[in-house]
């Protein structure tokens, strides 16, 4: 039960918050009211604002239409007037731009292209619309002259801006191969920038409007004669180079130029030279004063050609740089092709003259010719990979002009080895050119010289040697051909056997050919067991092997086998030349002054082979050629002392009578120590005298010599003259008395000295 007072709060609070409801509600429906009035209002207002739009759409639409449809007109009007005058402009091309094609395009290119771009719409518009239009022909004919002013201007500017590369340019980009420092290579500016680009563009125009390719022919024409040019004007330089200094050029003797100076000195493409080159040849032709100057014209051709040889390779890569920029893709080849004709015919042309002086001279016996194949094979041959790289994609017959070239050195230069070998075995000349004091012939200075001279080019003489006898070889015996790599095998595991200077031979183990023949059985000259004496090392080198084989056993032992192929060649040589000594020595009367000879030979072609290399690449298949040499001259020494017996037989103990000391002599006695003293001094005498004019260029030897003799000879004498000295055998003793010991000895002393 809620008690009264409670219920009497709860009843009031009730009744307040009723009163409150009631105000609310009594709020809200005012405000429904006069929301109700407003919308009224509002509506009453837009219905009145939607019939004034009625009204006024029905009185704008078909002004706006009007005026859209006018507009229509206006831009037809517009277009039409557009087109006529484009039209229009075509029937002006012509007066427009004839003053420009007239006056061509020097000077201002890009305005005179884009007169010729105007011209090549016109054509094409009146061809398209108007085919009979006499303004057809008229723009036509423009465009023609246009064409050809544009011609005109491709070869007027390659004509004008093309120049010659300077030989001291040449020179720089030749040497800066052999430069240790890794520069980065400038290329030639043959153009001018600014006329590159030029004729670039109007190439790039002939191409793409006026379809023509002249103006390739004209490119390649120019470029050609400027690039033969640059090497006939390199050539020329190294002759006035040669001229005005007075010896001819050579890497060996650098030249300073004042316009590179910080160049290093200029050498030889790809080797240095000798300048044991020139001594050989005079030495081999015996020439001087004006015809010694052949030689050195010689030297100055053979260096003006191999850097020819280089400057071409090089000028080649850039006039192919140049010929990208300008000529398009599909036609580069072809007229790279015909660029490069003129010079590397003359090249070609050149080493040509080369090979057949060389033949004529091989003919004459002037082996001096020799020396001019051999740099220039040697340095071809280093550059053909560069050549074959620069003649990618052009024809056949261009990229075979090297190695025909090469080809032929390589067979003249085998032939001029044959030859020389030939000619030192049957040299004729056998008393008129003999030495009279028995020194070194000039055949062994002149075979040893030449000899020296292969030390600089062995590969190159190897390889020449090496085809020479394949080529000989197939000519013979097809059937050897197959398979090389035996032959190789027989020729570089075959043992090479000890042999004597008398009887130098290559050895050849038994060995069956590819077709079951044996070497004796199709190759002349190539057995089992040893070829022959024929030559001593003669007509023994007859290997039946292509160097050139691509074989992997063929290729691993290539290199070894023309080693080879050389020192059996060297070896040829020796014998030949030793036989031919031999021979020469008979010539004299005197046995001693033979030995004395023989000696003289033996030992200057064995310090020659110390003093070099020759002794190790003769060594490769004559390894006793050493002590065989040492062997002669010692038995040639023994030889001259033998000449010395008939002095010491009239004083040797052997030949003497044994006399009772304190004895008086008898008459027959007394007669022959008379006699042996007599005989001993005369005999002395004679030889000395003989002897003194004798030679002996070895110093050392010619001590030796004279030590040995001058020893036995007072040994033998003082014994005699210790024994009948005072022995009373005649009234006069100082008549046959005559010299003391020391006395002999002095004469002994001043043998093989005229000066003495």
């Amino acid at each position: 039960m809620i008690p009264p007072q409670e219920a009497s709060a709860r009843r009031r609070e009730i009744e307040d918050k009723l009163k409150q409801e009631e105000e609310t509600l009594s709020f809200i429906r005012d405000s429904l009211e006069k929301s109700d009035q407003l919308t009224k209002n509002m509506v009453s207002i837009l219905s009145s604002f939607e019939s004034r739009l009625m009204k006024l759409e029905n009185s704008i639409i078909p002004v706006h239409k009007q005026t859209e449809n006018l507009q229509r007109l206006q831009e037809n009007v517009e277009k039409t007037l557009s087109c006529l005058d484009h039209v229009i402009s075509y029937y002006h091309v012509a007066s427009d731009t004839e003053k420009i094609i007239r006056e061509g395009p020097t000077g201002r290119l890009e305005e005179y292209l884009g007169s010729m771009a105007k011209i090549q719409k016109a054509v094409e518009y009146f061809q398209d619309n108007s085919p009979d239009s006499p303004e057809l022909n008229k723009v036509k004919l423009l465009f023609e002259r246009g064409k050809e002013s544009l011609e005109s201007e491709f070869r007027s500017l390659m004509t004008r801006h093309s120049k010659v590369v300077s030989p001291v340019l040449i020179l720089d980009l030749i040497s800066g191969e052999d430069e240790l420092e890794v520069q980065e290579e400038v290329p030639l500016e043959h153009l001018p920038e600014g006329v590159l680009q030029d004729v670039i563009r109007i190439s790039r125009w002939l191409v793409e409007y006026g379809r023509n390719q002249d103006f390739m022919n004209v490119y390649y024409q120019i470029r050609s004669s400027q690039l033969d040019r640059s090497i006939k004007g390199l050539k020329e330089h190294f002759r006035k180079s040669s001229s005005s200094s007075g010896v001819p050029y050579s890497p060996a003797i650098p030249n300073k130029r004042k316009d590179t100076p910080t160049k290093k000195p200029l050498k030889r493409p790809g080797h240095e030279h000798d300048f044991r080159v020139k001594h050989l040849s005079e030495a081999l032709n015996d020439k001087h004063g004006p015809l010694a100057g052949r030689d050195d014209t010689l030297d100055v051709e053979t260096d003006a050609y191999i850097h020819c040889v280089s400057a071409f390779v090089k000028l080649a890569q850039s006039e192919y740089q140049l010929l990208m920029d300008v000529i398009p893709e599909h036609h580069q080849k072809k007229t790279f092709d015909s660029l490069i004709q003129d010079a590397l015919d003359g090249l070609m042309l050149e080493g040509e003259n080369i090979v057949s002086a060389a033949r004529k001279a091989i003919i004459r016996h002037d082996f001096s010719a020799v020396l001019t194949v051999f740099p220039i094979l040697r340095h071809l041959k280093q550059t053909k990979p560069e050549f074959d790289q620069v003649l990618q994609g052009t024809a056949a017959s261009t990229k075979n002009k090297l190695p025909g070239l090469i080809t032929s050195m390589e067979t003249v230069g085998a032939k001029a080895l044959e030859d020389f070998a030939d000619n030192i075995k049957n040299d004729p000349d056998k008393e008129y050119n003999m030495p009279k004091d028995g020194t070194v012939h000039e055949l062994t200075s002149n075979a040893i010289l030449f000899l020296q001279q292969l030390l600089d080019f062995q590969e190159t003489a190897g390889a020449m040697l090496a085809s020479q006898e394949w080529h000989s070889l197939v000519r013979r015996c097809p059937a050897c051909l197959a398979p090389p790599s035996a032959f190789l095998h027989l020729l570089l595991g075959s043992p090479v056997l000890p042999i004597s200077l008398t009887q130098l031979t290559v050895p050849w183990a038994g060995a069956s050919g590819p077709a079951g023949c044996l070497p004796t059985d199709c190759c002349p000259g190539i057995g089992a067991g040893e070829v022959g004496m024929e030559g001593v090392l003669g007509d023994t080198y007859n290997i039946p092997l292509d160097p050139r084989e691509t074989s992997s056993s063929a290729t691993s032992y290539s290199s070894e086998f023309s080693k080879r192929l050389l020192s059996t060649y060297i070896c040829k040589v020796l014998g030949n030349l030793q036989l031919n000594l031999l021979s020469k020595s008979k010539v004299y009367e005197d046995p001693a002054l033979s030995a004395i000879f023989l000696h003289n030979n033996y030992n200057y072609i064995l310090k020659a082979l110390e003093k070099s290399e020759l002794i190790q690449l003769v060594a490769v298949t004559q390894k006793t050629a050493e002590r065989s040499y040492r062997e002669h001259i010692e038995q040639q020494i023994q030889t001259y002392q033998r000449s010395w017996l008939k002095v010491t037989d009239y004083i040797s103990e052997k030949n003497l009578p044994v006399f009772q000391p304190g004895v008086k002599l008898r008459d027959k006695e007394r007669q022959m120590i008379k006699e042996r003293f007599k005989g001993f001094n005369d005999g002395l005498e004679e030889l000395c005298k003989i002897q003194k004019a004798w030679a002996i260029p070895d110093m050392e030897q010619r001590d030796k010599i004279r030590q040995a003799q001058k020893n036995i000879v007072r040994e033998t004498y003082g014994a005699f003259l210790h024994r009948y000295g005072s022995v009373p055998f005649t009234k006069n003793p100082e008549k046959y008395i005559k010299y003391r010991v020391e006395q002999v000895g002095d004469m002994i002393d001043r043998l093989f000295d005229t000066s003495a």
